[in-house]
């Protein structure tokens, strides 16, 4: 995993853990609009505003992971 494959960068890893941290509670927040508005689709499907809200919330439980890359890739080895 870090054998000289220009992938080792534990130094992006810690920086941006804090982050990252911040960034898992939000999307544990996001897990929860995210029923929500599934509940809130399922009652109401025309309701568009409550399915753009779903999407964000995907997106933001997806976050601690963009995080981590962003930071890994920022700093170098």
């Amino acid at each position: 995993m870090c054998c000289g494959d220009g992938d080792c960068r534990p130094l992006g890893f810690l920086l941006g853990l804090p982050f990252a941290l911040l960034s898992l509670i939000v999307s544990l927040v996001a897990v929860f609009v995210w029923i929500v508005g599934l509940l809130l689709t399922c009652i109401c499907p025309c309701c568009l505003c409550v399915t753009v809200i779903v999407e964000v919330a995907l997106e933001l439980i997806k976050a601690p992971i963009h995080v981590m890359e962003w930071f890994t890739s920022k700093i170098p080895c």
